[in-house]
């Protein structure tokens, strides 16, 4: 795939933009029962789907911010082109139109969060690294998203181009905020049945 760099930033920009304000205005309003509740066996609380977000941001933030700050005498590109290896992983997380995973994912077992982690801690970090992304994504429009190279964290002699991280690493938080608001749509339905027959009727 080929972007307009300006225009890939922009749009990665302002959909971390977004998320921080989904994730100040509702999420941080909402009961603490209501994130630690399981949607059935085996699966994601909303607060367990963020601090699985917060594991990865943990790696792959820091690792963005020293591939800029190593490579300012890069100066940016007009077009940024998506490598194979780069292009299949954001195909991996990008999420289709209806936003439901077309197959499961395992994550690795260092990306599994605690059963019952602490909302609030969870939500501050999870904002926090937000932010940093953002401002991250801005500081990139100053190198070159081809040439700037991140290692990944399941192998790190494997590097990718700083524009394929990007792309995977916000589908990945869309992917799982997704999974967390599915979560929380369990828990009205469960706590409120009359919300489901209205849904159903609407």
């Amino acid at each position: 795939m080929k972007y307009m760099t300006e225009q890939l930033l922009e749009g990665l920009h302002n959909q971390a933009e977004k998320q921080i304000s989904n994730a100040i205005t509702d999420w941080q309003q909402l009961p603490y029962e209501m994130l630690i509740a399981s949607p059935g066996p085996g699966r994601w609380s909303a607060i367990q789907c963020l601090e699985h977000l917060n594991s990865y941001g943990r790696y792959y933030l820091p690792q963005i911010k020293k591939a800029i700050q190593a490579n300012q005498d890069k100066s940016p590109s007009q077009f940024f082109k998506s490598g194979w290896l780069g292009n299949y992983f954001y195909s991996l997380m990008n999420l289709p139109n209806d936003g439901k995973p077309a197959r499961k994912m395992q994550s690795p077992k260092n990306h599994q969060p605690a059963p019952f982690p602490d909302p609030s801690v969870v939500m501050h970090e999870f904002i926090s690294q937000l932010e940093t992304l953002g401002m991250l994504i801005m500081q990139a429009k100053n190198v070159d998203l081809n040439q700037v190279k991140v290692p990944i964290s399941i192998a790190t002699f494997i590097k990718l181009k700083l524009g394929d991280v990007f792309l995977f690493y916000t589908a990945h938080i869309s992917r799982h905020m997704a999974q967390a608001e599915r979560a929380l749509g369990t828990w009205r339905e469960q706590e409120y049945p009359m919300l489901k027959n209205m849904v159903k009727t609407a």
